[in-house]
C-alpha cells in the first residue's frame, strides 16, 4: 500500500479517527512556521491531540510523513492551456516555484532517497506533455529535470533578491573596483539599464531556446 492511500478501516475496533489530509495539514502548519526539522511523529500527533503511537496506524514513519506532506503542499499542476510549448512550460515553471515560495521547506523535502507520490509524477506529466515531438524519452526527462532545476534554484534563494546582492556587491566595488572590472561594468551597466531580478524569467528562457534550437537541427 502506498503512502498517499487511506488505510482500510478495520472490522473491529475504534473506527479511525484521522484522516491522511489532517495529519498532513498539522504537519505542514509546524514545518511552515518552524521548518522541516520541527516536524516529527511525536510533535504531529500532539498538534493534532494523539499520542505519538496513535499516528503509526496511519503512517510508518517520518519519511513517509515528510512524502505526504508534499504531496498536500505542491499539489496539483494547473491546467496548461497556452497556445504554445514555450508559454506552456513557463507557465509550469512559474506554478511550481509559487508552490515551493509558499512553503520553504519543500526544497528539502524533495533531496535524496524518498517515496514519490501522483502529484509530483503529475507535475513530471503535465511538463512532459507539452515538450514538443522531436526529443528521446531520456532527453524529455532531462529537459523537464533542468527546468524543475532552475525553479529550485531561484526558489532556494528566496529572500534574497538580486538589487539586494547588488548593493552588497557596490559597496565593496566603491573600494575595490579595479580587482574586480568585469563585475564592476557587469553592475554599473546594470544599474543604468535596468535588468535586475529577472534571473528566474532569464534562466527559464535560455532553457527553452536550447531546446528549440536543439529541434530545429534535427
Amino acid at each position: 500500500m502506498f503512502f498517499w492511500e487511506e488505510r482500510p478501516r478495520a472490522t473491529r475496533g475504534p473506527k479511525a479517527a484521522l484522516t491522511l489530509d489532517q495529519i498532513a495539514d498539522a504537519a505542514i502548519a509546524v514545518a511552515d512556521a518552524e521548518g522541516l526539522a520541527a516536524v516529527s511523529m511525536q510533535r504531529v500527533a500532539a498538534e493534532l491531540g494523539f499520542t505519538k503511537m496513535s499516528l503509526y496506524r496511519y503512517l510508518p514513519g517520518k519519511t513517509e510523513l515528510v512524502a505526504l506532506m508534499l504531496e498536500r503542499a505542491i499539489g496539483v499542476p494547473p491546467a496548461l492551456d497556452a497556445a504554445g510549448w514555450r508559454e506552456a512550460l513557463t507557465a509550469w515553471a512559474e506554478a511550481l516555484l509559487r508552490r515551493y515560495e509558499a512553503h520553504r521547506w519543500a526544497l528539502e523535502a524533495t533531496t535524496g532517497g524518498r517515496p514519490i507520490g501522483p502529484h509530483e509524477l503529475a507535475w513530471m506529466e503535465s511538463a512532459l506533455a507539452v515538450l514538443p515531438p522531436g526529443l528521446s524519452g531520456a532527453e524529455r526527462m532531462d529537459a523537464v529535470a533542468v527546468l524543475a532545476g532552475q525553479v529550485r534554484m531561484i526558489a532556494g534563494q528566496a529572500g534574497t533578491a538580486e538589487s539586494e546582492l547588488a548593493a552588497t556587491i557596490e559597496l565593496v566595488l566603491r573600494e575595490h573596483a579595479e580587482r574586480f572590472p568585469a563585475l564592476a561594468a557587469a553592475v554599473a551597466d546594470a544599474a543604468e539599464r535596468g535588468g535586475r531580478d529577472q534571473a528566474f524569467g532569464f534562466g527559464v528562457g535560455r532553457i527553452l531556446d536550447g531546446i528549440e534550437v536543439l529541434l530545429r537541427a534535427r
